[in-house]
């Protein structure tokens, strides 16, 4: 499948594991899922870039319905469009890409879902979904804050993905859920700007729920990287970061989550060789079900 937006040509390889209850056709389909094998700027464990295909093969362990949000994929329209052929070497045009597959999704009237891949290519898509909705708001899950100018003299490192994301965010409203892991520069911004939002383990999610209900109806684009969950349970992330958080936790965020507008999401950092028992690829699977569930809800 080729396609032309702006005189950029990309493509997207669909071999392989498709997720399941996808379609490849977009007929009457509300959600584009595609993924970005990308590891470029993995900083300790690479991998990242089986990370899609782990999460279609591992998507078939689920069952289609979630009883949490009442929801089935047997239900739900959405396109697999399988892996986007990105070069080696440098982000930046890896990230160019995503942001020009991410506007394609959108002219074609598809909410997009992205399965990384490294966290480095969160910036295309926002970018992309910032231009339609000005007023966009993000929220990340993640292990850490991710605002660095630079790091190892490259400027869209993984670690500097949330300060390339506030670059393309004209509202640069964000809200950082539990973040647990940063220099001590990016913890005096994040407290500065009001951007952390607290979550205590194993309870709901009153925090979240609280700063975001003057933005009912406003568009919101959520990014979970992997290693927010905690390395028990999730050991297959290229930075595992003690002190995370479990699947519980995930399902108070998703319960506030399904009462606002979800316009665009992703999935990032799971490295699946580094967890022979396969657990992390199925926890991933999971949760890109659940992004799936609340990007069809109608808010």
């Amino acid at each position: 499948m080729k396609c032309k937006i702006s005189h950029v040509n990309f493509s997207f390889n669909q071999e392989g594991a498709i997720f399941m209850g996808a379609k490849r056709s977009n007929e009457d389909c509300k959600i584009g899922l595609f993924g970005v094998p990308f590891d470029g700027t993995t900083s300790f464990r690479p991998g990242t870039r089986f990370g899609p295909s782990a999460i279609r093969e591992a998507s078939y362990g689920l069952e289609t319905f979630c009883p949490q949000l009442e929801a089935d994929l047997e239900n739900i329209n959405f396109l697999d469009l399988g892996a986007l052929e990105i070069p080696h070497g440098a982000p930046e045009p890896v990230i160019s890409l995503v942001k020009e597959a991410t506007s394609d999704l959108i002219l074609r009237k598809l909410k997009p879902l992205i399965l990384g891949g490294e966290h480095s290519i969160s910036s295309g898509a926002v970018a992309s979904i910032a231009t339609n909705f000005p007023d966009l708001i993000l929220i990340q899950l993640d292990a850490h804050a991710d605002l660095r100018s630079e790091w190892q003299g490259n400027q869209h490192s993984h670690a500097c993905a949330m300060r390339r994301c506030l670059d393309v965010l004209p509202s640069r409203k964000i809200f950082q859920v539990a973040i647990r892991s940063g220099t001590a520069e990016e913890f005096q911004e994040i407290k500065k700007n009001n951007w952390l939002v607290n979550h205590h383990r194993g309870h709901p999610a009153f925090e979240l729920e609280k700063v975001l209900n003057p933005h009912k109806g406003k568009p919101i684009y959520l990014t979970v990287d992997l290693d927010w969950f905690d390395p028990s349970v999730m050991p297959g992330t290229g930075t595992p970061e003690p002190g995370g958080f479990f699947w519980e936790d995930f399902r108070s965020i998703t319960d506030v989550l399904k009462k606002h507008k979800i316009v665009g999401a992703d999935i990032v950092e799971l490295s699946p060789q580094l967890d022979s028992s396969g657990i992390s690829s199925i926890i991933a699977a999971k949760a890109t079900r659940s992004l799936l569930m609340l990007l069809n809800m109608e808010n």
